[in-house]
Order: C-alpha cells, then sequence, then structure tokens
C-alpha cells in the first residue's frame, strides 16, 4: 500500500533535551516508517498562539490523543518531545497500551557537554513565534529518573546519518513485542 512497507503500528516514544539531536532523528524515523510524526513543542505553541500561556500538560494532552487516534487506525507513531518526567512517560505508553500496539522508548542524549550546549546556543528555531529556550534553562530542566529502560542514542561526535544508523541498529534489537 503506498510507497512505505506495511509493518504493524508501533509508537515510538523520543526523549532527550533540546540540542541532542531528537528531533532530527525523529523526523527520519518518521520518514522512513511513514508513520504520524507529532511534535509536542508544535502543539504547545499552536495553543500558545491561540489561548496565551499553558497552564499546565495541555500540549502532551493534544499529542496523546492525537497518537492514540493514529495507532488505532493502525498507523505508527513518533512521538517527539522531552519528555522529562516520569508521568509524562508513562502517559505516553498507557497510549500505547490502550490502542494494544509495541512502543519503542528512544532516549536521545549528547554526552559531550561543550559539543551540546554549542548546538543549543547556535540552534536556529523553526516553530514560528517558538522561543529557543537557553543553555541554562536546559540545564536546568526538571528531569526524573527512568522506570524503565529506553534505547539510548548518544549523538556527540556523530553526524546525524550515523546517529540515525545506531539508532536504526538499536531499534532491530529491540525485542519485547509489546514494550519496553
Amino acid at each position: 500500500m503506498g510507497r512505505y512497507l506495511m509493518r504493524p503500528a508501533r509508537l515510538f516514544i523520543f526523549g532527550g533535551l533540546l540540542g541532542v539531536g531528537k528531533t532530527t532523528l525523529a523526523r527520519l524515523l518518521a520518514r522512513e516508517w511513514g508513520a504520524a510524526y507529532l511534535r509536542v513543542d508544535t502543539v504547545e505553541q499552536a495553543l500558545r498562539d491561540e489561548r496565551g500561556e499553558l497552564a499546565g500538560p495541555e500540549g502532551y494532552v493534544v499529542a496523546y490523543r492525537v497518537a492514540a487516534d493514529n495507532l488505532l487506525l493502525g498507523t505508527s507513531v513518533v512521538a517527539d518531545s522531552v519528555n522529562p518526567i516520569a508521568i509524562t512517560r508513562r502517559a505516553w505508553r498507557d497510549v500505547a497500551a490502550r490502542a494494544a500496539v509495541p512502543y519503542v522508548e528512544i532516549e536521545v542524549i549528547c554526552s559531550d557537554a561543550r559539543e551540546h550546549r554549542r548546538r543549543v546556543e547556535s540552534r536556529a528555531g523553526d516553530i514560528l513565534g517558538h522561543r529557543l529556550p537557553t543553555w541554562q534553562e536546559v540545564e536546568a530542566r526538571e528531569r526524573d529518573p527512568r522506570d524503565t529502560t529506553p534505547v539510548v542514542i548518544d549523538t556527540a561526535g556523530r553526524g546525524e546519518l550515523e546517529s540515525f544508523a545506531a539508532m536504526r541498529r538499536a531499534i532491530a534489537a529491540f525485542a519485547s513485542p509489546l514494550g519496553g
């Protein structure tokens, strides 16, 4: 059907700080899988444009619902967000469970702090109206410890294609049929 190889629906749950390469890898994966691509930053900025400052998790809640709709149609979903706290990671897993599809959690990191800082400070925004955080804000971001073991992709010292190839290998080796 179409130009994409038909594969069972799956939820790919990305997480990682700004500037680690998460969005680049998520977009490449969505393109390769023919998956729906959901970027929480885009959803949140659309809500801000319409309603002003957000009071809570509205962007994530909208993204969960859109992801569920697509998964129930049999379409894989790539969820791209910082996903720093346990409650958001658990909610994404719950979306997969309710749709009865497997999921893969992917944590993208940049282990070289100097390289990470350079990326954050030189990054150009690609969402109209979205203010990018400063390096200090990125470093101060609240992050809960993980209660699952994600696929971890370290982009330090790697180009996007090398990082993507490493991620593809790690996903292929991911054995659990119904999640992390």
